[in-house]
């Protein structure tokens, strides 16, 4: 293995996805707009370099909305919300961006209407992931959690011909579909969501990272140990063919003992990672005679969201400020 040409077989698509584009320049624009600081309840999206480096620009992250002053402007991250916390807002005054994924408000909107149609719905996702925490808020008394295959046996529900499933958008698509068949095993009326809960971004880096892993002997996956969808990529890459699969938060945490025996590195990213980091990944690589990457294409992807609501209302009002007082 040791003669063979080295190489690295880069996946694409890699990286942010529209969701956490849309979130992270939400943040951006509102510290262009408003000032620092601008509050944001939890990691706008799960990467420690992105919090890291809008934090240093005058983001102020929190746990609660509780500790963000009365009166004072909060984002809500891309995971998204329950509306409890719209309400604990609402209560503390607080002037509100909305920076949860549309795909995130999606299956917001299929809960809550399942649960008025008096469904048991069940939701496949990891539990206390804090988009779980925002869906699971909108209907408390109609949803369940159900972790992976393993929780599919202490399911109960109120009448097995009224059951449907929702999902966490950024999990496994091979696990999730493993849940989904146990579950209609025991219950054979289970009905699907009306559209795939599981996002797009979610399921071409997994489609991405399966063809390269059939070709790579190690796999790195450049994501934060808190970001979902990160972390199945590397187990997506075991799955698949690569004798071993990392997650790295950055190039210095790369042993550079995992390229012993080694002629193929396999490179993706989570979707919430920004390419200055793959970049790195890439040139420390390169430096270790790895200098040939080849892009491995599965997908393209040109979907765009555009920025939260209350953000294009007072970008627009700031701009015909600024062009009455030229006028």
């Amino acid at each position: 293995m040791t003669d063979s040409p080295k190489r690295v077989l880069l996946a694409a698509p890699r990286g942010y996805c529209a969701g956490v584009d849309r979130a992270v320049v939400a943040v951006e624009k509102a510290l262009e707009l408003y000032g620092p600081p601008v509050y944001v309840r939890k990691q706008i999206v799960h990467n420690k370099h992105v919090v890291e480096t809008l934090a240093a620009r005058g983001a102020v992250f929190v746990d609660e909305t509780d500790e963000v002053p009365e009166g004072a402007r909060v984002v809500f991250s891309a995971h998204g919300v329950s509306p409890q916390v719209h309400a604990e807002a609402a209560r503390r005054m607080l002037q509100t961006i909305d920076a949860t994924c549309p795909l995130v408000t999606k299956v917001h909107r299929e809960a809550v209407r399942f649960a008025d149609d008096d469904f048991d719905i069940l939701l496949i996702g990891h539990e206390g992931h804090e988009e779980v925490e925002g869906t699971a808020g909108e209907a408390p008394e109609r949803i369940q959690l159900v972790d992976g295959p393993d929780d599919v046996d202490g399911v109960v529900v109120r009448d097995p011909s009224r059951v449907v499933w929702l999902s966490q958008t950024t999990l496994s698509v091979d696990e999730t579909m493993e849940t989904v068949r146990r579950l209609r095993e025991r219950f054979p009326e289970l009905q699907d969501p009306p559209s795939d809960d599981i996002c797009y971004a979610t399921q071409n880096r997994q489609v991405a990272v399966k063809k390269v892993a059939r070709e790579a002997e190690l796999v790195i996956v450049v994501g934060s140990a808190n970001s979902s969808n990160s972390v199945r990529l590397v187990e997506v890459a075991l799955e698949n063919g690569a004798d071993a699969s990392y997650r790295v938060d950055n190039v210095r945490e790369i042993d550079e003992a995992w390229l012993d025996g080694v002629s193929t590195v396999g490179v993706t990213s989570g979707a919430s990672v920004p390419e200055i980091l793959v970049r790195e990944v890439l040139d420390w690589l390169a430096g270790r005679g790895y200098g040939s990457v080849e892009e491995v294409v599965t997908a393209e992807e040109d979907l765009l969201f555009s920025l939260p609501k209350e953000l294009r209302r007072d970008i627009k009002q700031a701009k015909q400020q600024a062009a009455a007082a030229r006028a």
